[in-house]
């Protein structure tokens, strides 16, 4: 089935993802689960979070800064870390989200762009353009995608 990103809600929707999610950095997989949630935001190919839990021992370091989403509250950044590779910044999650997005809470997205490889079931999906945001882009999506130069005003 498609989906346009331009029917996607605003603001946001948060649901289950409903495929396998597996991440790979350093030629390992660092990440392989069922469990993990997409937020769906009108222009943007789907944000995919990851409980903590599944992410392989000693993965996850947490790193300086954070950032504000309107909607989901006030981010943390953290490292990846697998045999001497280490993704700078290549993580976020919400520690204390607003309201509406509760169930994110520790939840951890990746930068598909910053590891190796991020896989839907066994499709690798594809980086959303920019520095900025972290969408996972598969073949069954249809944009425009918000995130090229240009369009971060949209």
């Amino acid at each position: 089935m498609t989906e346009n990103v331009w029917d996607y809600p605003r603001p946001p929707r948060l649901e289950p993802v409903g495929r396998r999610v597996r991440i790979v950095l350093g030629g390992e997989t660092i990440v392989d689960t069922t469990k993990a949630l997409r937020v769906l935001e009108t222009s943007h190919p789907p944000t995919v979070y990851v409980p903590p839990g599944a992410f392989a021992d000693g993965v996850l370091r947490d790193a300086a800064g954070s950032s504000f989403c309107e909607w989901k509250g006030r981010a943390r950044y953290h490292d990846l870390a697998v045999g001497g590779i280490v993704a700078e910044r290549a993580g976020w999650s919400y520690p204390k989200p607003t309201k509406g997005f509760l169930p994110l809470r520790d939840h951890v997205s990746v930068y598909p762009s910053r590891v190796d490889a991020c896989f839907l079931d066994d499709e690798e999906v594809q980086a959303q353009e920019g520095d900025f945001y972290g969408g996972w882009i598969t073949a069954d999506l249809v944009g425009p995608f918000k995130g090229p130069p240009g369009t971060r005003g949209w």
